[in-house]
């Protein structure tokens, strides 16, 4: 199921047994965990390994590949694989979490700001750079997720990362709102591109909406709603009786 046609919505037959890839439009405040266990849940009584390629954040939305089976063995290879995103940074104000998850705190003026001035900024961000996750993020520290230590308040050391941006561009400028495209690495904090962003500006920014629309070849026109997919397997295993 590795191609799909949004167009036709007809379904391939499925072995979730020898393994399958399964392309999914995470919903908004889902996470990734969510849409693995409704999917794991839905499969039942089969005892099947089921897992997903990259983490999307509860409040992103987009491409989750999600694999059972023996596809399994293939989500380090799937995850490595390059990144496509489009969504909307906030300037003017910056969130302890960098985006919508906390209240805005820090707050800037934007009045001063040019087009070109942001449109410039962009090239500070693609090559090769070094990024430090945002302490409300997944990212594990003696066996502890960071936004567990930050939700509780508790100081949190964050670790700079390489990544690489292949393109970050802004294609829409209606402050204090800018809408952007990234292509990226394994690894990349769109957050933290975000709250970056508003720093070189002598400003502020966070992260408003994110979703993702690419990984390596596999595109969100090609993926089902959750919905979709757990009607389509309940209806299999109605059919196997």
């Amino acid at each position: 199921m590795e191609e799909n046609n949004k167009k036709d919505r007809s379904y391939p037959t499925f072995d979730f047994v020898e393994g399958e890839v399964l392309l999914i439009d995470k919903p908004y405040e889902w996470t990734s965990f969510d849409v693995v266990n409704k999917i794991r849940n839905t499969l039942k009584p089969l005892k099947l390994k089921v897992g997903h390629a990259g983490t999307l954040d509860p409040l992103a939305t987009g491409l989750l590949i999600v694999c059972t089976g023996k596809r399994t063995k293939t989500i380090d290879e799937l995850q490595a694989q390059e990144k496509e995103y489009t969504g909307t940074f906030i300037l003017g104000a910056t969130t302890p979490s960098y985006d919508l998850e906390t209240a805005p705190e820090q707050h800037f003026d934007t009045s001063a700001l040019r087009a070109s001035d942001l449109k410039e900024a962009c090239k500070n961000f693609t090559g090769d750079i070094t990024q430090y996750p945002p302490a409300h993020s997944a990212v594990k520290v003696k066996g502890e997720r960071l936004y567990e230590k930050a939700r509780r308040g508790e100081a949190v050391e964050l670790k700079a990362r390489n990544v690489r941006i292949s393109l970050f561009e802004l294609t829409r400028i209606a402050l204090p709102e800018v809408d952007f495209r990234v292509i990226c690495s394994k690894g990349t904090y769109i957050r933290s591109l975000a709250n970056d962003f508003g720093k070189i500006l002598n400003n502020g920014a966070y992260l408003s909406q994110l979703r993702r629309v690419r990984n390596g070849h596999f595109h969100i026109d090609n993926a089902y709603q959750i919905d979709d997919i757990v009607n389509h397997i309940n209806e299999l295993k109605k059919n196997s009786h």
